[in-house]
């Protein structure tokens, strides 16, 4: 593997933003706006709590680690589409590029525009709404770790769907992130969920991060439960990064044996 040419492919997505600032919009906009409106609905809510209950310092930082996990994933499929639309696939396999480097090169992207929304982030939460993210303590670096390999993992699974069925398979990947935020117990304890749905919840990576977070901020205090919810979490993440990357290389293999890849643009179905 050369570092040299997972380099190149993230240097050719950072061209590609530069050039044309209106793709910024995808990531700074939206986590603009979901803050904004969660901050907003947070601070409503907070005037029937009284001061028992700050609603403010668990939605927003459950809607800053959420949207940090959302802009990997479709960081990732984005920096997937952006080769399909301009049919520029076949030009990087046809190269000595492997598939773990280009791959590599999708997941650099992805870090740098994960990270740069997440700073967004806490700097308008901060200013607007005088929210502190890292009042949940050096435990922000291991949840944000687990955030961080299942959100890439989530987009090298989309990417692959896409690879195997096509551009206009790209819808499939949009709705995900709101769909897995339901069993993640994202805004609600995991506990409240129907029992069907708590057993998808339990395979989720995410669903112990913000089972913790919530068990940290009313405790305060680190405690056995948290330090087993850090280790199966982080397990599980680690178990689906390497089930989705072993899916996207089959999905190249395939592609590869059958002529498929030779023939993916933009106009395929």
């Amino acid at each position: 593997m050369h570092l040299s040419r997972i380099y190149a492919i993230f240097i050719r997505q950072w061209f590609l933003m530069k050039s044309n600032p209106s793709r910024l919009a995808s990531i700074f906009m939206w986590t603009f706006l979901m803050i904004l409106q969660w901050g907003l609905i947070s601070k409503y809510v907070g005037t029937f709590g009284g001061s028992t209950f700050n609603y403010v310092t668990v939605t927003l930082g459950a809607i800053i680690l959420w949207e940090f996990t959302n802009r990997l994933q479709i960081g990732v499929m984005l920096s997937f589409l952006e080769d399909i639309w301009s049919m520029n696939l076949i030009n990087f396999f046809a190269s000595p590029l492997t598939i773990a480097e280009y791959v590599g090169g999708l997941v650099i992207t992805s870090v740098v525009t994960g990270l740069a929304a997440f700073l967004v982030m806490v700097l308008f939460s901060g200013f607007g709404f005088g929210y502190n993210v890292f009042v949940i303590g050096l435990l922000l670096v291991p949840f944000m770790l687990i955030l961080f390999v299942f959100g890439v993992a989530m987009g090298i699974f989309v990417a692959g769907i896409i690879f195997r069925l096509g551009p206009s398979a790209e819808w499939l990947g949009w709705p995900i992130p709101m769909i897995l935020s339901i069993f993640s117990g994202v805004f609600y304890p995991v506990a409240t969920m129907p029992s069907a749905l708590q057993v998808i919840a339990h395979v989720l990576p995410t669903s112990y991060v913000f089972e913790s977070i919530r068990l940290l901020l009313a405790t305060g205090s680190f405690s056995f439960q948290i330090g087993f919810n850090l280790i199966v979490g982080g397990l599980l993440a680690l178990v689906y990064l390497a089930a989705t990357y072993a899916f996207f290389v089959k999905i190249y293999r395939h592609n590869l044996r059958t002529g498929s890849i030779a023939r993916f643009s933009a106009e395929s179905v």
